[in-house]
């Protein structure tokens, strides 16, 4: 088996140069660095974890919390843990994946039996019981999320205000005069999910400014019966509302459901879906999408996770980072006057 002192011997350094090197934790010239890393590359001599976990007293895994309990939007969570997952093997991190809701009991073990030195936190409430906890645990702790007291942690979330009157401010831009939000499913609104009411807030302020009416069909259980009831009740009043739908799962069948009662949307009424831009291409007809950015709002979190981790760093002076989403025009909108 290549060891450390191998490697040192081929760069004609010290092994605790090729320490540093891979470590980070000393500053070495780019050439001696270089010469490390093709002896490195040459010999593919790969450091055994354990040891460099005694070594460093760091176990170089990141621990990632993901909701997989009822509502959870499985496939959505992909590009967040593909991009947490690629941003820490970019800093030689594996990522352990925690998906057992244990609460703040979970954060515990995860951070008392050693098992990573950073935790992503994800499925934040407003008030979410974890972050008293989460605050007080002796390695770093970021939000994928913005509750309504962070407890002094860091955060990182699309602007889901903005989100929200975003749409509303396209389908006034349209002429539509009343705009309908087809909502979450009970369990989402139960668990009071932090961007439920921070999209909410920002459309129904744009709402306002507008002089549109407004109103909100929810709690909306999935599937398409429940798609087709809230669509139903959505365009009770007549006319040709505008309709916005922020829970990303739900998307298809509330497009579904409006394509049954033989509207065209893009024709008789207007819908943007809250999705991927991925998923709203990928549709017939193609959804106009106010985007959720997964991928950018992982990195700029990874990002952050790895400055904090770096104690020759400064913390970023903000505690929250906002994300802002884009609006793409495709088929289910009216077209622009």
């Amino acid at each position: 088996m290549v060891t450390s002192r191998d490697v040192a011997r081929a760069a004609g350094v010290s092994q605790s140069t090729v320490s540093y090197v891979m470590s980070g934790r000393r500053s070495i010239s780019e050439e001696t660095r270089r010469r490390v890393l093709a002896a490195i590359e040459e010999l593919t001599y790969q450091p055994n974890a354990g040891a460099r976990a005694l070594a460093s007293q760091r176990t170089q895994v990141v621990g990632l919390v993901v909701p997989f309990g009822p509502g959870a939007d499985t496939t959505g969570l992909l590009p967040f843990i593909e991009t947490i997952a690629s941003c820490a093997r970019a800093e030689d991190h594996d990522v352990l994946l925690v998906t057992t809701d244990e609460g703040a009991a979970g954060l515990t073990r995860l951070a008392g039996r050693a098992l990573c030195d950073a935790i992503v936190l994800m499925d934040i409430g407003a008030a979410d019981p974890r972050l008293p906890v989460a605050a007080a645990l002796g390695v770093p702790v970021i939000l994928i999320g913005v509750p309504d007291d962070s407890a002094g942690l860091h955060c990182v979330d699309l602007d889901f205000p903005l989100a929200g009157a975003m749409a509303v401010d396209e389908l006034a831009r349209l002429g539509h005069d009343r705009v309908v939000l087809i909502g979450h499913p009970a369990e989402v609104i139960e668990r009071d999910i932090n961007f439920v009411r921070r999209l909410q807030r920002g459309a129904e302020a744009a709402a306002r400014r507008h002089g549109l009416g407004y109103s909100v069909v929810a709690p909306v259980a999935a599937g398409r019966e429940a798609a087709r009831h809230a669509v139903e009740r959505a365009l009770a009043d007549g006319g040709r509302p505008g309709l916005v739908v922020p829970n990303s799962q739900a998307v298809g069948s509330v497009l579904q459901a409006v394509l049954d009662r033989g509207l065209v949307p893009g024709r008789d009424l207007s819908l943007i879906g809250l999705s991927t831009d991925e998923a709203a291409e990928a549709s017939t007809p193609a959804i106009t999408n106010v985007s959720l950015e997964p991928r950018d709002v992982s990195r700029r979190t990874m990002q952050i996770l790895f400055r904090l981790l770096d104690r020759a760093q400064e913390p970023p002076a903000e505690l929250v980072e906002l994300i802002s989403p884009r609006l793409t025009r495709r088929e289910t909108t009216l077209p622009a006057p």
